[in-house]
């Protein structure tokens, strides 16, 4: 099942991304059989992280809120998600 979630971060997450990067990177490359596109969302080239996107390859909507729960970025207080499925718009598969 392919989903993407896409997160939005509240005040107070640039700190929790300063604090935890490099685990949050470590995260990214254990799970990138199922997380096979992440990255970090601006307004503008250079701006101040408003969010992230992930592209996903599990076996369900559990799985997924399982690893995002257990990323070391992941604090409700600081970040919302939204879970979605992502359908192909073409026939060509499209390699991740």
């Amino acid at each position: 099942m392919r989903l993407v979630a896409y997160f939005k971060d509240k005040p107070g997450m640039m700190a929790r991304r300063a604090k935890y990067e490099q685990d949050h990177l470590d995260y990214l490359e254990k799970h990138q059989g199922e997380i096979r596109i992440a990255g970090g969302l601006r307004p503008e080239p250079g701006g101040v992280f408003v969010g992230g996107l992930w592209v996903m390859e599990v076996e369900s909507f559990e799985r997924a809120e399982e690893i995002i729960k257990n990323d070391p970025y992941y604090s409700p207080e600081l970040r919302s998600y939204d879970l979605l499925v992502w359908g192909k718009a073409h026939k060509r598969d499209v390699v991740l």
